[in-house]
């Protein structure tokens, strides 16, 4: 999952933030110490990353992604279920987009200091930039996927990937409609952020 699915399914705290996006920047061995708050909220990503990468229904979106995309569809469905949740929020969740945005980001800002210089950068400008609302459209997707391209250090196909998602956006659409349910429902049985 992407950032905004990571926030969705953290708790509404600064360390349950900053835990929910650190596994993203190297996870615990980027902090000398972790508190147990930190911790617990890293696990739930780990939890929530590796539920979604062994899904049947994941592995069905790639089969959507032209061959020589293939090899990335992991990180572009990651990126379109963010859009997805943005088009169905109010089924998840009856706050709006925008205070769950302004809330998010306010509590990712008081844990700034202490993050890792890299996620310090990303957060800023996520932040900053509202990446969120670029995810709304397809062509914002697609721009934030060819800006992935481009950051890979090696030679690769990937630029491009929104065409396949537009391509096969209804049969995706349904993918996620299905798969995001099964993937709150397995957080809240683990409960990790409970203790």
């Amino acid at each position: 999952m992407n950032y905004l699915a990571h926030l969705y399914l953290a708790q509404p705290t600064a360390d349950s933030h900053f835990g929910n996006l650190l596994g993203d920047f190297g996870g615990q061995r980027q902090l000398i110490q972790i508190p147990d708050t930190v911790k617990n909220a890293l696990d739930n990503h780990y939890l929530v990353d590796k539920f979604t990468d062994t899904h049947p229904l994941v592995k069905e979106a790639k089969q959507y992604f032209s061959p020589k995309r293939k090899r990335f569809s992991g990180v572009a469905i990651d990126v379109m279920f963010d859009h997805f949740l943005i088009q169905h929020w109010q089924r998840f969740n009856e706050q709006p987009l925008s205070e769950f945005k302004k809330s998010s980001f306010a509590l990712l800002g008081k844990r700034i200091p202490i993050m890792p210089v890299r996620m310090q950068r990303v957060v800023t400008s996520m932040t900053r930039n509202d990446w969120f609302k670029e995810y709304e459209t397809i062509s914002g997707v697609g721009l934030a996927l060819d800006n992935i391209a481009a950051r890979i250090r090696f030679a690769n196909t990937f630029t491009g990937a929104a065409e396949d998602i537009a391509r096969h956006y209804s049969e995706l659409d349904e993918i996620f409609l299905a798969f995001f349910p099964a993937l709150i429902e397995h957080v809240n049985y683990h409960a990790l952020e409970s203790s």
